[in-house]
């Protein structure tokens, strides 16, 4: 067993006890696959991130895993792995920009200062919509029993992890849903990692509110989702319902205290970024 520097952070937070925790590791070498799992199990944290050299083309280095799973791409574990290297002084953006290499690939990210400290965001995988058929629907119709849906058609998307992404009526509907864990998890199956909702807010400084459940992967409702959010937008790029040059914020995770905030920004080519601040809970090492 090494020591190694660790930080545990609230991503998505505009303060300590907000958006959505991590756990991150540094100097990750010499850990395998199980070592890492076996770690993120432990912590329990939605999402646990080990830090890596990078090959040539890229800053820094990341794998990321949940209590179960190493998954290719995710929101807030991008989002704590740019602030925690530009934290520890172990990389210098270029222009206010960096490279993330991740299983998805090498994905830019950009760094703003502002009065308020500094905001992260990364453009995501491309999300594409997955095929279904009738057995999927009579699982989604289950998992959504009882909610007032929305004029977007549910549907799966793959931007990495796979979501079933579902519009309600509005947001009152999204506030008050209460889940049947067990028919979402029906719905997963083992190929998806949950179903997100979402609808249109009233809420000022917000465009929509949204909620994640994934209890295939151990976390019932997870606090504040970025690939989630990241296909939710794709799905309204899709329909026409947002275009090139919008951005907007994300209200999620305030049904379980965990208040969040994720800024969606559309490019001049049509993809998705997303954004947010990040916030450092525990500075320390861990032995593993």
């Amino acid at each position: 067993m090494s020591l190694r520097r660790f930080l545990q952070l609230d991503v998505f937070a505009h303060r300590i006890g907000a958006g959505n925790p991590l756990a991150v590791v540094f100097d990750a070498q010499g850990l395998d696959s199980e070592a890492m799992q076996s770690f993120a199990a432990w912590t329990h944290l939605p999402e646990t991130i080990f830090l890596l050299p990078p090959e040539q083309g890229a800053d820094y280095r990341v794998r990321i895993f949940t209590p179960r799973q190493e998954l290719s791409f995710a929101g807030h574990p991008s989002i704590g792995a740019a602030w925690a290297v530009l934290d520890a002084g172990r990389v210098s953006p270029r222009s206010e920009a960096l490279v993330q290499q991740c299983a998805a690939g090498h994905l830019p990210v950009r760094i703003v200062h502002d009065a308020n400290g500094l905001r992260v965001s990364i453009r995501t995988p491309r999300a594409q919509r997955c095929l279904t058929g009738d057995d999927e629907q009579a699982l989604l119709d289950a998992a959504l029993a009882g909610v007032p849906w929305g004029p977007l058609v549910p549907a799966l998307w793959d931007n990495g992890p796979r979501w079933w992404v579902a519009e309600l009526a509005d947001a009152a509907a999204v506030r008050g849903m209460r889940p049947d864990l067990a028919a979402i998890q029906a719905l997963s199956g083992e190929d998806a990692l949950g179903l997100a909702v979402f609808a249109r807010t009233r809420e000022p400084g917000f465009a929509y509110v949204v909620r994640a459940f994934c209890p295939s992967d151990g976390i019932a409702e997870d606090p504040v989702t970025g690939s989630a959010n990241a296909a939710i937008a794709t799905a309204l790029l899709a329909a026409g319902r947002i275009e090139a040059g919008d951005a907007y914020q994300i209200s999620q995770g305030r049904e379980v205290g965990r208040d969040g905030c994720i800024e969606i920004r559309i490019d001049d080519d049509r993809e998705v970024w997303i954004g947010g601040r990040v916030q450092a809970v525990v500075r320390g090492t861990v032995e593993w």
